[in-house]
């Protein structure tokens, strides 16, 4: 079993920048690509970013430019900077472990989900 366990959600006004952590302790291994969903109320819970072993990265669109996925080995640690929020990025945000070793988008997937941790933008 893998547990994933997510920090740093809070209340920021837009403009404002947040960093996630999510700390993995368990079964995991570092092949297995890690990263973040979200979920706001009446919406489905949706993909925005991905990271692999290696490093390589991908991004919803609606992120991309102002969001950045990182992992660091050394502590099974994976952390979302989150720059320019906006309204629309309010949510409770999910760490995640994939099945596999390469960048996915789909929940389906997704073998191991965090708890979550809220995040909400005023305006």
């Amino acid at each position: 079993q893998v547990q994933l366990v997510e920090l740093g959600g809070g209340l920021v006004q837009a403009g404002d920048s947040l960093t996630l952590s999510c700390e993995t302790s368990g079964r995991t291994h570092i092949s297995y690509t890690m990263g973040w969903f979200r979920q706001s109320p009446g919406n489905e819970r949706e993909f925005v970013a991905a990271i692999t072993w290696r490093g390589n990265t991908a991004y919803a669109d609606s992120v991309k430019g102002r969001f950045t996925v990182s992992r660091d080995y050394t502590n099974n640690t994976i952390y979302l900077q989150m720059d320019n929020l906006k309204r629309e990025d309010t949510g409770i945000y999910y760490c995640t472990q994939s099945r596999n070793s390469v960048l996915v988008r789909s929940k389906a997937d997704i073998r191991y989900w965090g708890q979550g941790t809220q995040v909400t933008v005023s305006s």
